[in-house]
């Protein structure tokens, strides 16, 4: 039977995964949806707003899942792990207060004029809506990235019976690991709306639907995935150089590592034994990992055995970073032959279109693999050498923790479940469905 500690962070993981499916989508949604206001301001041409007026109701729905999920997180603040607000509350408390004020209600507010204010308020107010919604949800990454940035690198601040206090704000908002962390999560947010919109764009595609807009907003998904995923490993590989610096257990963890060693091989498949401290059936590059880490081929990488004791586990984070870079390969590849189709037919072929519509959710993966490598992989740690885990935890009994996450569970399964079926519904009924394919789609 497990133990309550096990339990709530279970839990909490379940609510946090669910959650950030959601902001995932709208912080590039936001942006995407200024652009195609923006161009339709310009041109006049009506597949722009037609476009706009589709994909809003999936910022909308969207949005209105990650406020739901965000508030049952708070409640675990108090329910599950009150030492995290006892011990760090002076600087959690603050920045996420900032969010609230600076991002939610900006969001909050100018949604609905972005839903049903056009013909009340004109073109302009419509649009300098559109435009401070997806300020706001910047805003909100900004505030929950540094804080969460915080947790990993924490500066600027000092103990004072046991309670954090904030001496320098500037130091504790722009901390060590802030920018790569925040730059990363945007990128990635990016990635996921781009796959969103090439891949339920290329649904309509397979079903007969070839309007103007769905062919805008399949393009528009295509150039934008193909332009920000060698962005987003540059970005990775500099966020990895950060990371070593400062969390060199995660990085030992994430490679594989157990004795420090110079050349030290990437791993392409391994079985990390943490009770023998080593891997089973290790198949690796030699140097790869030193190269990519260090920029060098002899470059050293601490080993977890020096972190016995103060490392993550390691085959989650292990297996995590590599789904997360497996799946960024793929979608770079996705990317740019779908990108090479629509210079060459104007259209991709039909297995091109399959494969698109297949990835529509590949952000998602991708972005819960990266999580999974951050927040596991700070571990044992809720902030990083101040506040161990085990003593944020309450004292809950565990069958009453067992109880409402099956309960959570549950729930976020069906709302996941309707969430997928409703935009599959949006995508289906959003144009006239004929029953002709394009000569360009049948020849390829």
């Amino acid at each position: 039977m497990y133990d309550a500690i096990v339990l709530a962070r279970v839990q909490f993981a379940a609510n946090i995964s669910f959650h950030i499916l959601f902001p995932t989508i709208t912080i590039a949604m936001g942006w995407v949806l200024v652009y195609f206001k923006l161009r339709f301001a310009r041109s006049q041409d009506p597949k722009w707003m037609e476009a706009y007026a589709f994909w809003v109701k999936v910022f909308a729905l969207s949005f209105a899942l990650g406020v739901v999920s965000g508030i049952t997180m708070s409640f675990q603040f108090g329910t599950n792990w009150p030492g995290y607000m006892m011990t760090v509350g002076n600087i959690a408390g603050p920045l996420l207060a900032f969010e609230v004020l600076t991002a939610f209600f900006l969001e909050a507010t100018f949604l609905g004029v972005m839903l049903y204010g056009r013909q009340r308020l004109g073109e302009r107010m419509h649009t300098a809506a559109t435009i401070l919604v997806a300020v706001g949800t910047s805003a909100s990454a900004f505030w929950i990235l540094s804080l969460n940035s915080w947790m990993q690198t924490p500066t600027g601040f000092e103990m004072i019976d046991g309670q954090a206090h904030a001496v320098d704000w500037w130091a504790i908002v722009f901390n060590p690991s802030f920018p790569y962390r925040l730059t990363h999560m945007l990128l990635a947010s990016g990635l996921t709306c781009a796959f969103l919109l090439a891949g339920l764009s290329a649904y309509r595609c397979l079903r007969g639907d070839h309007q103007a807009s769905v062919m805008t907003s399949l393009r528009t998904g295509v150039l934008l995935a193909a332009g920000l995923i060698p962005i987003q490993i540059f970005v990775g590989d500099l966020h990895g150089l950060n990371t070593l610096e400062h969390q060199p257990a995660k990085v030992a963890a994430m490679e594989g590592v157990w004795e420090t060693e110079r050349g030290a091989p990437a791993l392409i498949f391994a079985m990390p034994n943490e009770q023998t401290r080593s891997n089973d059936y290790a198949i690796g590059i030699p140097y790869l990992a030193s190269l990519i880490l260090t920029h060098e081929l002899d470059g050293e990488i601490r080993g977890l055995n020096e972190f016995v004791g103060e490392h993550p586990p390691v085959a989650p984070v292990f297996w995590a970073f590599r789904v997360m870079v497996g799946v960024g390969m793929l979608m770079l590849a996705a990317s740019w032959w779908s990108l090479w189709q629509l210079r060459k037919h104007g259209i991709p072929g039909r297995w091109t279109l399959r494969g698109l519509f297949a990835m529509t959710f590949s952000g998602w993966l991708a972005t819960l693999a990266g999580w999974y490598v951050s927040e596991i992989g700070r571990q044992p740690y809720l902030v990083t050498g101040v506040l161990r885990t085990v003593d944020a935890a309450s004292d809950v009994p565990a069958p009453m923790i067992g109880i409402s996450l099956v309960a959570y569970l549950t729930l976020y399964v069906l709302l996941l479940i309707a969430f997928v079926t409703v935009l599959l519904h949006l995508a289906r009924s959003a144009g006239k469905v004929t029953n002709t394919v394009s000569p360009q789609l049948e020849m390829n």
